[in-house]
């Protein structure tokens, strides 16, 4: 997970100035020093880390800050706004020109992911911007580049254009011409890239971004590279200046320093961020929210945002109301279940909630695999049982357990987390039915999270 073993030091460095009821400026010295240790070993570019440190003790050492009532939450204040501003401070769109269509070009080195991600965005703007996206494969040289992207575009539902293995200037113009009769109105880009950057593949890049004039040029690097994708962001800027850039692989990369250089570095905004594999495991990036996720304070908005797209308002509402009515049955459980499961990994969401350690995944509290026994046991289960969990004696728990390759204790925990919801669903009816139901609607419920402790 992206940000993990920075976000860890830099909570036990917050955690030792919260200990203190007042801060000296060698306090804020020491806590400092090992904020830039803490940021070195995320891979942040040295000069950035410098810059970086040197501002928020500027800061952080400040009258109004170590005579303040609370000063160890203002430097956390301070070190939240300081890091926001590193990664560009406002979230920034895809520039879309005033030409019909619009071109984004997609540029980078071999293997960052530019024709899978580059499909993932064209997806992403068809299903927020109402466009109707072509893709373009421009790359004529690695084995099999054509391939993958009409398969992706399959995947998606997204029509590709390619001309074999023509020359990729001339397949741009033609791609151009192609997407004004058919109604195109963006045109995605997928250019070659190198293992390494080279005079050839920058002069070719030049050439097609002169016969289109692309209104973006996105710079598609890996996460996990580290200082390398920098580097890489920073050449590709100087030869074709680029206008944004898309970090993928950023849930691979538990250092994430790439994602707080590039901006420093290049001085163009990381507008999107791969998250995984799924095709749509893609997100626009939001500073302040990263930031917010770097120091443990959580993600709400993000939250909020993947549950009303996972989520099914009318479903909530009626969920709501069996749960005020005592009419929540095993089938629910497995509804809402499947629901949270379409709003992407636990560890991900857990790490937006505010105060939850995603790391309590990794013992036991939360993990995929349990949801999926959650999920097996429930199907192995007759309509009436699921309808009425009260008719399950030993026989039946026996009969679950052997179906699912599980074992009775596994199915009674399971009735033991039903009824315990059960239990909840009283305790907050009559006066508190509303404010379950605003719970509900806002964020779908959590009843089909299995081992679920916040």
């Amino acid at each position: 997970m992206a940000f993990e073993n920075l976000s860890e030091k830099l909570n036990n460095v917050f955690k030792k100035l919260k200990g203190k009821g007042r801060l000296s400026e060698q306090d804020v010295k020491d806590a400092m020093r090992e904020v830039r240790l803490a940021l070195l070993e995320a891979d942040v570019s040295y000069k950035v880390v410098k810059d970086f440190v040197r501002e928020v003790s500027e800061k952080a050492t400040g009258a109004e800050v170590l005579e303040s009532l609370s000063p160890a939450q203002m430097v956390v204040k301070i070190v939240n706004e300081s890091l926001c501003a590193l990664m560009g401070s406002e979230t920034q769109k895809l520039n879309i020109g005033s030409e019909n269509p619009s071109v984004c070009m997609l540029v980078g080195l071999q293997g960052a992911g530019k024709t899978t991600n580059g499909a993932k965005l064209a997806a992403l703007m068809r299903k927020t911007q109402n466009k109707r996206p072509l893709l373009v494969a421009c790359d004529v040289y690695r084995p099999a580049a054509i391939e993958q992207l009409e398969t992706v575009g399959r995947q998606l539902d997204i029509p590709v254009f390619q001309m074999g293995k023509s020359d990729p200037v001339e397949i741009a113009r033609a791609a151009i011409d192609h997407a004004k009769r058919h109604g195109n109105d963006l045109v995605f880009l997928d250019t070659a890239g190198r293992l390494h950057i080279d005079e050839t593949l920058m002069d070719e890049l030049k050439n097609i971004k002169a016969a289109v004039r692309p209104a973006e040029i996105l710079l598609v690097v890996d996460a996990m590279t580290g200082q390398d994708a920098v580097n890489a962001a920073k050449a590709f800027d100087d030869a074709l200046g680029i206008t944004g850039v898309m970090l993928t692989k950023l849930d691979g990369d538990a250092r994430g320093g790439a994602a707080l250089s590039v901006k420093a570095v290049t001085g163009k905004p990381i507008k999107f961020s791969g998250i995984g594999e799924k095709l749509d495991a893609i997100e626009v990036f939001h500073p302040d929210r990263m930031a917010s996720r770097i120091l443990g304070m959580g993600d709400v908005l993000t939250f909020i945002e993947k549950a009303e797209a996972a989520l099914d308002e009318k479903k909530a509402m009626e969920m709501a109301e069996k749960l005020r009515s005592n009419r929540f049955t095993l089938v629910d459980y497995l509804e809402q279940l499947e629901s949270i499961k379409g709003m992407g990994s636990l560890e991900e969401l857990a790490g937006m909630i505010p105060g939850m350690d995603p790391k309590a995944l990794g013992s036991g509290s939360i993990n995929e695999k349990a949801l999926a026994h959650t999920e097996a046991i429930i199907r192995s289960m007759t309509p009436a049982e699921r309808e009425n969990p009260a008719i399950l004696n030993s026989s039946r728990k026996k009969r679950i357990a052997a179906g699912c390759g599980l074992n009775v204790v596994d199915v009674n925990r399971l009735i033991k987390q039903y009824e315990a919801m059960q239990q909840l669903t009283r305790a907050l009816s009559g006066k508190n039915a509303k404010k379950l139901q605003r719970m509900m609607r806002g964020k779908g419920g959590f009843g089909g999270m299995g081992g679920l402790r916040i």
